[in-house]
């Protein structure tokens, strides 16, 4: 019995991530007679060892293995679960001592296997769908919010982007992005918002050609869902790879994408506003993340070369940020959005009711002063995302204008990442960088908005303008460096182009 229980106390040691560095190891603990003349007693003896694992090494190898999202704590569950299965079997008739020492060790035993087994179905579906990034997203331990000052209705506190220091970062190379692109990431500490996070980017191959070092490039922000990593954008739906090729052919735009963090309040969900006191969502993504970008790479702050795309919330976000800042992005895409924060429950927008009607992305388009000059496509299916959209093209105006894509599937990240070609090619046409002598233009209703097209483009996204190798040269974004905010950082302090 002693093998038995050191076995269990080990593997539910492993089970269990630890967040403060040290392991509790249970050596040996065995149920041995005791001479007293009676026979059937017996003394329990357990022997503990406390194991540290604080040397930096130990630290570093205990948080690889315990990544919540990593391949390894994937095996190490479920290798658990398996011996949780299979380790009672040669052990439940083993096990000695009085009846109630009997059925706690058995108790334990089944506890011990339930848990793994869960554990392993949770790793799988938050593998699955991209539900946590680390352990503090999943115990609402994490928070990325320094200040939340009132910083008024255009969310920059008065100040101007001119009078600002650049942004200058250091990036760190992904590898494994599995394109012919290159895939970044820096640590964002916004001035203006006063929030902090991750930021990856993904630069197309066309970046780095010496054919394309005068030009600037489009971008597109993307969004998640809640609970939901950015970084979905390239693991789950496969972003970069599938719209590689279309670029390559001239379909697609060679769009710079830009992953910021927006888990930045544990277990509830921001809503993409500002909420003085507690965050300021919406100036982290319209003004911080925007600001690095063009200070650190060959874009340009203004409206035409950025666009803002999201699933879920995020759609919802989208929608939201590109109709209040009309100023900052011309085009947004919602996946599956919603109009009403309402929808989503645990969102801060959707519990006050001042909150809710700012925020509620059809008031946000009523409310204009005057149409914004922003495109919008809706995707989803009936109520989730598909009606939403109806709403906003029965009460958009020129110069706005909401298209529709009808599909189905329901809310699934794979509906979604059949969408990414089609969203892609979308944003070409709409943002005007497809080549301007082909294609007449989305077909119109009589209602001014464009028409409902349930599969396929409006019309035909004309093929880029190739250079002498291929690429696709942007059309009406063109510069030379002079046009754009800052030479750019790139590699620890060295600019990527």
């Amino acid at each position: 019995m002693s093998a038995a229980l050191t076995v269990l106390a080990v593997l539910a040691v492993l089970a269990v991530p630890t967040m403060a560095g040290t392991v509790v190891v249970v050596v040996s603990a065995r149920a041995r007679p005791v001479r007293t003349g009676r026979a059937g007693r017996s003394r329990t003896t357990v022997h503990a060892v406390f194991v540290s694992c604080r040397s930096p090494t130990a630290d570093h190898l205990l948080s690889y293995a315990m990544n919540l999202t990593g391949s390894t704590f994937f095996a190490i569950t479920t290798a658990l679960a398996v011996i949780a299965v299979l380790l009672p079997l040669p052990l439940w008739s083993r096990v000695r001592g009085p009846a109630p020492v009997r059925c706690a060790y058995r108790l334990l035993m089944v506890v011990f296997a339930q848990a793994t087994a869960v554990l392993l179905v949770f790793v799988t579906v938050n593998d699955s769908h991209g539900l946590y990034d680390s352990w503090e997203d999943l115990l609402g331990m994490s928070s990325h919010v320094d200040r939340a000052a009132d910083l008024g209705p255009d969310g920059t506190g008065g100040r101007r982007f001119s009078s600002l220091p650049p942004l200058r970062q250091d990036f760190e190379k992904v590898t494994g992005s599995g394109t012919g692109g290159e895939m970044l990431r820096t640590h964002l500490r916004g001035g203006i918002s006063g929030v902090e996070g991750e930021v990856q980017i993904w630069l197309p191959p066309q970046y780095g050609e010496p054919a394309h070092r005068n030009r600037t490039f489009p971008v597109v922000e993307l969004l998640p869902g809640f609970p939901g990593s950015s970084k979905n954008w390239f693991t789950k739906l496969k972003a970069p790879q599938q719209i590689e090729p279309l670029i390559a052919s001239g379909r697609v735009a060679p769009f710079i994408l830009v992953a910021p963090c927006t888990m930045l309040l544990g277990a509830r969900d921001h809503g993409y506003a500002n909420i003085p006191g507690r965050i300021n969502a919406d100036s982290w993504l319209s003004v911080d993340v925007r600001r690095m970008v063009a200070d650190n790479f060959r874009v340009s702050l203004a409206p035409g070369g950025w666009a803002i795309a999201g699933y879920s919330s995020g759609g919802h976000g989208a929608a939201e940020l590109a109709l209040a800042h009309p100023d900052r992005y011309s085009a947004a895409v919602s996946l599956s959005g919603y109009n009403d924060p309402a929808a989503e429950q645990s969102s801060l927008t959707g519990d006050d009711p001042e909150l809710r009607r700012e925020n509620d992305v059809l008031n946000i388009l009523r409310a204009a002063a005057e149409p914004p000059p922003v495109s919008l496509l809706a995707v989803g299916q009936g109520a989730d995302g598909y009606l939403p959209g109806l709403a906003l093209r029965a009460e958009a105006e020129p110069p706005t204008r909401v298209d529709l894509r009808a599909v189905k599937g329901g809310h699934s990240t794979w509906v979604w990442k059949a969408q990414v070609p089609y969203l892609f090619e979308w944003l070409t046409r709409r943002m005007g960088l497809a080549d301007r002598g082909g294609g007449s233009g989305a077909r119109r209703t009589p209602g001014g908005g464009p028409a409902d097209v349930p599969g396929g483009l409006p019309d035909a996204v004309a093929p880029g303008r190739p250079t002498g190798s291929g690429a696709w040269a942007p059309v009406g974004i063109t510069g030379s460096r002079a046009d754009v905010r800052g030479e750019g950082h790139g590699l620890h302090g060295r600019g990527p182009g």
